[in-house]
């Protein structure tokens, strides 16, 4: 398989070189070639097929080229070793829990994906190796717990001043030696444009290998598709669910369009969003306009500017037309996703995370408004991880044992100023 830049602009590469560059060097970013369709043999006994089986299919025909199979079927049984169970929460929705990994939030797929890939690549060179990752929430602390001690990989992690939770926080600072948290005085926009810059900064480059490992990098991508499969697996109605995912760099809902591309059963996906609207505008009016992120109780979505959008894009063939028939999107605020928790926990006991409750509500209203079809929302953390929850239920909320490290928290404080991130860079190569 070979990957080309969204810009159209520098050359393909293989999965190898996708990983290790991050980002193109044009800006874009990098896709594969083809939508391999899974073949027949996929689906018999799909149910039956174990997690680890189903992963390394889904990923084989992305990166069988420049990882070996055995090792590619490792890394896929490492990646998913922890549950993904589908819950019933009423008539018509389900919900897919994707906090049973160490970190307890669904960012431990794709960051333990690529910490695994990342090691394997670099096996093979002594050059100095610095992941650069921007966190709106839970990439920090599951890109910290994947790569925590890994030998000759150092981890930079740039994290919005007041941004994160603090149970967030604390996972990405207190992961270990080689993970190095960045406190930036801005929001997440001004932390991803940070990386972004430092990614095309050749005097950076000619010193270390830099590495993206929020969802830009395919390797982060990619095996999002998992849990897709994973939740079909398990439902057990006779018409396909519709999926809605919370949304905020849009990556997630990438891989699922990706999933269904090569042959997911599914009647259609929806992109909850909170505030920050900027794609549920888009589809209503064909007119694209990012802007600034707004803080909200689901922070880990408060992104004014998915990077992810342009994957989307390719994905219908860059035709609005098409995207817009293809995709549904809404947009729920802060009072909804107070309401919404409050209704759940009263009803039912379940506690919903502010990102799930965004994913509930919209459900809700799409199949309140067409009545019929049943659906999934992704709950993407934990509700421990989010101190809101448990003022709204006015109820503590346990959260499960973590398998994660933890030691002495250590973070520095930064401005929104790419010249000190640059020497910060420089000092730790």
């Amino acid at each position: 398989m070979r990957y080309f830049s969204t810009n159209k602009k520098d050359a393909d590469v293989s999965f190898r070189n996708a990983v290790l560059n991050g980002q193109p060097s044009d800006g874009g970013l990098y896709f594969p070639c083809e939508i391999p369709k899974l073949p027949d043999g996929f689906w018999k006994n799909f149910q039956a097929r174990l997690r680890e089986q189903v992963a390394f299919h889904v990923m084989m025909a992305f990166a069988h080229d420049d990882v070996e199979s055995n090792r590619l079927r490792e890394i896929c049984a490492e990646t998913v070793d922890f549950d993904f169970p589908l819950v019933r929460l009423d008539e018509d929705i389900y919900t897919l829990e994707l906090f049973h990994g160490p970190t307890l939030a669904f960012k431990d797929v794709g960051a333990r994906f690529i910490s695994r890939c990342v090691e394997y690549f670099a096996r093979d060179t002594d050059e100095p190796t610095v992941i650069l990752v921007a966190t709106s929430g839970d990439t920090g602390g599951a890109v910290a717990a994947a790569f925590s001690g890994t030998p000759g990989v150092e981890v930079v992690i740039l994290f919005p001043k007041e941004g994160v939770s603090r149970f967030q926080e604390l996972q990405l600072t207190t992961a270990g030696d080689n993970v190095h948290a960045v406190e930036v005085d801005g929001v997440f926009d001004d932390c991803q444009w940070l990386v972004k810059t430092a990614f095309a900064d050749q005097t950076i480059k000619d010193k270390v290998r830099l590495i993206s490992a929020n969802s830009i990098n395919v390797a982060r991508w990619l095996p999002q598709q998992f849990y897709y499969f994973f939740a079909l697996q398990q439902w057990p109605e006779i018409e396909p669910p519709m999926i809605c995912v919370p949304s905020g760099n849009f990556g997630n809902i990438a891989a699922g369009l990706m999933a269904r591309g090569r042959g997911l059963p599914c009647s259609g996906f929806i992109a909850a969003t909170n505030s920050n609207d900027a794609v549920p505008k888009y589809l209503g009016s064909g007119v694209y306009e990012p802007k600034p992120s707004v803080k909200t109780l689901s922070n880990a979505m408060d992104v004014g500017n998915p990077s992810n959008l342009v994957r989307i894009q390719e994905l219908f063939g860059n035709e609005f037309a098409g995207l817009k028939n293809g995709l549904r999107s809404a947009s729920i605020s802060d009072e909804e996703t107070i309401d919404t928790i409050k209704d759940v926990y009263s009803r039912i006991g379940y506690v919903l995370d502010p990102h799930g409750a965004v994913g509930y509500a919209a459900l809700r209203r799409y199949l309140n408004e067409n009545p019929g079809p049943k659906g999934i929302f992704l709950e993407t953390a934990h509700p421990a991880k989010f101190d809101s929850v448990e003022k709204i239920i006015g109820q503590p909320i346990p959260a499960p044992a973590s398998r994660g490290k933890a030691g002495a928290e250590r973070k520095t404080r930064i401005d929104n100023d790419y010249e000190t991130v640059r020497e910060l860079l420089l000092k730790i190569c």
